[in-house]
């Protein structure tokens, strides 16, 4: 899930508002897949997808075949384990990446939009779901999002450590400057994050042209020195590998995996640039410069064992050496601002689902709407990523923390996506257990070879980042039901207020809108301003904003507007967890219904809690004072919902929870 959207109008028809409603051109609808005659804008789609969908998968030749047959050498001969290694991978490329994900997960969307969150809503909404099961999607999703974040942090550590590496490979005395050099550019590209992405987006493709054309060049010459490594492709040589080592070929599979990262990559980026561009961009570029490159380092290590040091630089002659460090290099920062803008994308979706704090989201760009910036959430993973190439150091241990979030994931993607075949695709049982459990058991292979091989190695870092997030998303959501229960469900229902209305002694001119989770119950802000102000406005609105489950809600369906009688409304904002919650924008449809609302005489009413730790508390007390640290921290709605600042009241309160 990248910066994609940084492309302004995409393939699914997604202008600057998000509005899936605003198409380009004729199109025709498959599925639930939008495929289109291929034209010149579907090349320049085709073109940014390959440079930001294939960043990450496209800088593993950096470090996979290295980790792949050090995995293996020790106990098998060298032929044996580059062999077996190579037609693994090969097969991974084609089974896992083009089988499941660019052909099968591709049709698992919502609304067009792909991702673990986007899926996991998607699965949610199947009918007839068993609670336990629908519980179970809620949890896969949880941990699905803490693993990504773990992939987040690994990604830019991984790939800009593993391509200055190049300088202490070519002459052991630079080695001193590789771990500094490798935090300069890792603040630096976080320090440049809050001016938006566009400039570099737009020479992301070409540069990646350069970086795969150059991965193929360098595998085909390698190649034709050494032909017999295309006998790899007989999966015959990987049965080879697991009958004469086994267990040691198992555990391999937790090094092999490095070179399908980035995979789910091509479904969340589905909504930005649509299925056809990310097909294409792999099937005529990514893969043939890969599989190209993978057997051209094959055979350089059957020539020289020792180009096992380096098997990806050992491609080029020394004269180029440098300069294919900076062209790594630039692919790694590549893939590093793809993943950042990833994160930024499901880091919103997460806070418009409600699953962790509300936190400042900067639009940076006034007609590109994908571009965000995140400062809080691209703080947090500064310190991250630096403190994992800190603790780690080089580019084999995190190697070996990297494997397990990617399978992880692949494994929850599995999972999700054969709900959908069953329940929406209405695939019958043996067909969804026979396709979707061959992939099960792949995924299910790699991720317990990451676990047993590279658990203590450095698998445990993103398990320990993933526990933490779904330990917050815990006690935030836990919270969340205790504070609702604590300050609403009891009070007075608006029936009952309506019925008194008249009783007001004095209503003044003007609109207020009261922000309120539910729409049933006088809001504790509309009694604190009658109580204290003794007033009501000539016209009152209750105001409840809606993030549904699917990511864009058009503009025809933004508003849900009901009139009570006596002046009273009650309104309803539906955003999809893609979309921004602008309000006052939201607020523009009204007419529509009857109901013109002018800004410039409103005034929003929003309630400000303070809490305190209650005597008795349904949760633990370390809970409660973390909930409330968390609480703390959220941004405060009228920032976050847009509200113009000086037509907002904000009016305090203390709850104990």
């Amino acid at each position: 899930m990248t910066d994609a959207k940084i492309y302004a109008e995409t393939p699914n028809g997604i202008g600057k508002d998000g509005d899936p409603s605003r198409t380009l051109g004729s199109s025709e609808t498959k599925g639930n897949e939008v495929t289109r005659p291929f034209s010149w804008r579907r090349a320049s789609l085709t073109l940014a997808a390959l440079g930001v969908v294939y960043g990450d998968i496209g800088t593993s030749p950096l470090y996979a075949i290295r980790q792949s047959v050090l995995a293996t050498s020790a106990d098998l001969p060298i032929p044996t384990a580059v062999m077996g290694a190579i037609s693994v991978i090969f097969w991974a490329l084609i089974i896992v990446v083009t089988g499941k994900y660019i052909t099968l997960m591709m049709r698992a969307s919502n609304k067009g939009e792909g991702g673990v969150l986007a899926l996991a809503a998607l699965a949610h909404r199947s009918q007839n779901l068993p609670r336990y099961l629908k519980t179970l999607i809620a949890s896969v999703a949880g941990i699905g999002l803490g693993l990504f974040y773990g992939e987040a942090l690994l990604t830019p550590a991984i790939s800009v450590l593993s391509a200055v590496d190049g300088l202490r490979l070519e002459n052991p005395a630079l080695g001193l400057f590789v771990l500094p050099l490798t935090l300069i550019i890792i603040v630096g590209l976080f320090s440049v994050q809050s001016r938006g992405t566009a400039q570099i987006g737009r020479i992301f493709g070409p540069i990646m042209i350069v970086w795969f054309a150059t991965l193929a060049t360098l595998g085909v010459l390698s190649m034709l020195e050494t032909p017999e490594i295309l006998f790899a492709l007989n999966p015959f040589y990987a049965v080879v590998m697991f009958m004469e080592a086994p267990f040691v070929a198992f555990f391999a599979l937790g090094a092999i995996v490095l070179c399908v990262t980035g995979v789910e990559s091509l479904y969340a980026d589905m909504g930005h640039f649509g299925p056809q561009p990310i097909r294409y961009a792999w099937l005529f570029a990514a893969l043939p410069a890969l599989v190209l490159n993978y057997f051209g380092q094959g055979a350089a290590v059957l020539r020289d064992v020792d180009n096992l040091e380096s098997p990806f630089f050992a491609l080029a002659p020394p004269a180029l050496h440098y300069p294919l460090v900076a062209l790594a290099t630039m692919a790694a920062i590549i893939a590093s601002q793809a993943m950042i803008s990833g994160m930024y994308s499901i880091t919103r979706q997460a806070v418009q689902l409600g699953q962790i704090p509300r936190m400042e989201i900067r639009h940076t760009s006034a007609t590109d709407f994908g571009q965000i910036y995140l400062p809080r959430a691209n703080t947090l993973m500064m310190f991250g990523v630096v403190g994992i190439v800190l603790i780690l150091r080089s580019p084999d241990q995190i190697a070996a923390a990297y494997g397990v979030a990617v399978t992880g994931l692949m494994l929850i993607s599995t999972l999700l996506a054969s709900i959908v075949a069953y329940k929406q695709w209405k695939w019958g049982i043996f067909p969804m257990i026979l396709v979707f459990g061959t992939f099960a058991i792949i995924d299910i292979a790699f991720f317990a070879s990451t676990l047993a091989s590279k658990f203590f190695e450095g698998g445990v870092i993103p398990v320990a980042i993933a526990a933490t997030t779904i330990f917050f998303m815990y006690v935030w959501r836990s919270g969340r039901r205790v504070l609702m229960d604590k300050a609403y469900g009891g009070g007075l229902s608006m029936e009952q207020f309506l019925e008194r209305a008249d009783k007001t002694p004095l209503r003044v001119a003007g609109t207020a809108i009261f922000i309120t989770p539910r729409l049933d119950e006088v809001p504790g802000s509309l009694l604190h301003n009658l109580k204290h102000n003794k007033v009501l406005h000539e016209r009152v609105i209750l105001l409840r904003v809606d993030v549904t489950d699917e990511p864009f809600v058009p503009e025809e369906k933004r508003l849900t507007v009901k009139k009570l009688g006596k002046g009273f409304f009650t309104i309803e904002a539906h955003f999809g967890f893609f979309q921004t919650p602008d309000v006052p924008r939201a607020l523009q449809s009204s007419r529509a219904f009857g109901l013109a609302i002018d800004l410039e005489t409103t005034t929003f009413f929003v309630r400000r809690e303070t809490l305190v730790p209650a005597r008795r508390s349904t949760m633990q007390q370390w809970r409660t004072k973390l909930f409330i640290r968390l609480y703390a921290s959220a941004l405060e709605a009228a920032q976050f919902y847009r509200l113009p600042p000086g037509r907002v009241v904000e009016l305090g309160s203390q709850t104990e929870i």
